[in-house]
């Protein structure tokens, strides 16, 4: 069966969850928002691109700090309103140049750091 990114659910700005996904570790890198031609970028490319919706434009993991996410897996959630990409990670995911986004835990009531940025 042929894949159509129109069948996925997207919020009312036209927008689905992105969960990227390490394909080595199974850590979760950082989450972020794709339109349905961001899916269809890409499912082309290879080169996970993502909707910033701040810019208002199409956003290509790596394309201005090389920190790469090669597409090796696209999945879709039971419910059709999420998207899990596993990819090939080259470098630090988060903008803070930190490996994942998620490098704050909440233990006990008080933030802790996990993470400290990559040297």
């Amino acid at each position: 069966m042929t894949f159509d990114p129109s069948t996925l659910v997207y919020n009312e700005s036209g927008l689905i969850p992105a969960i990227a996904q390490d394909e080595g570790s199974g850590e979760v890198l950082m989450m972020a928002w794709m339109n349905a031609e961001a899916v269809r970028r890409t499912l082309q490319t290879r080169r996970v691109t993502y909707w910033s919706r701040s810019r208002q434009a199409f956003w290509v993991k790596g394309e201005s700090s090389g920190h790469v996410q090669e597409l090796v897996d696209f999945r879709v959630d039971c419910d059709r309103d999420c998207v899990l990409v596993i990819v090939r990670q080259t470098g630090p995911a988060c903008h803070t140049n930190r490996r994942s986004c998620f490098y704050t835990a909440v233990r006990d009531g008080e933030e802790v750091e996990l993470m400290s940025p990559e040297a």
